[in-house]
């Protein structure tokens, strides 16, 4: 299985992908699966990219995340990880059900649309509050089904919402620690995760990992407006490239 990954020659453009996916989550601290889902998803396929990205990003957050535990606010977690957790198997069914190509479309308008609520300071302002809370996790749930992007939702919420910066980063961790190991589970069920792409995972996960402390040094000397700016041009760039479009480019 490692040899036929190697052999496709698409490996080479993965591991790229993912190097550059990677400087990105360990410079600005987000912003990894708007750049590896959309381009991996061109250069293979959705289910492809959203498999890949969901067991490599599970194994490098859970040994950081255990000690986020007792720091979250379990109130505001649980409630969203519930609403989520009822989500994901709606937004898997429609990664097994869409046309690869329009999922694709989708995902590079979801992505660019998201970027642009972050450029433009889009918080939700006030206390967390349940209802809303409940809805950002289905929202959140379905994104991480469909296509492992479920992180926008909460963030624009819980960033906004009256916190400490170590309550919400807490809060972040476990969220999505404990909906990775949902996604785990209902992938499974579903098939999804099979052994070739364990392996594709395996190979993926060595230069995503490099390439995120990588990105965290160069993040130290740089200012805030510096490091967003060069995150969102990534993110864009990199959405926009992988409008279907541009599959010759790619493949």
């Amino acid at each position: 299985m490692f040899a036929a990954a190697i052999a496709d020659h698409r490996i080479w453009i993965a591991m790229a992908i993912a190097i550059l996916a990677g400087v990105v989550r360990g410079f600005s601290g987000f912003g990894s699966a708007q750049i590896y889902i959309p381009l991996i998803a061109a250069v293979y396929e959705p289910r492809v990219a959203a498999v890949t990205l969901l067991l490599i990003d599970t194994a490098g957050a859970a040994p950081f995340t255990v000690r986020a535990f007792a720091h979250c606010t379990w109130r505001e977690v649980l409630p969203m990880y519930l609403a989520a957790a009822f989500a994901i198997p709606f937004g898997t069914l429609a990664l097994l059900a869409i046309d690869p190509i329009a999922l694709r479309w989708f995902i590079s308008v979801l992505v660019l649309s998201l970027v642009g609520a972050l450029i433009a300071g889009w918080r939700y302002r006030g206390r967390a509050r349940l209802p809303i809370t409940v809805g950002v996790g289905l929202i959140s749930g379905f994104g991480a089904g469909a296509v492992q992007i479920a992180g926008p939702p909460v963030l624009i919420y819980w960033l906004g919402a009256i916190n400490k910066a170590a309550t919400v980063r807490a809060n972040c961790l476990v969220y999505f620690l404990l909906l990775d190991l949902t996604s785990i589970a209902v992938y499974l069920w579903e098939g999804l995760i099979t052994a070739q792409l364990f392996a594709l995972s395996l190979l993926l996960a060595a230069p995503f990992f490099l390439a995120t402390a990588a990105g965290a040094k160069f993040f130290h000397g740089a200012s805030d407006l510096t490091y967003r700016r060069i995150a969102y041009a990534i993110i864009a760039g990199a959405a926009f490239v992988s409008i279907p479009v541009f599959d010759s480019f790619l493949r």
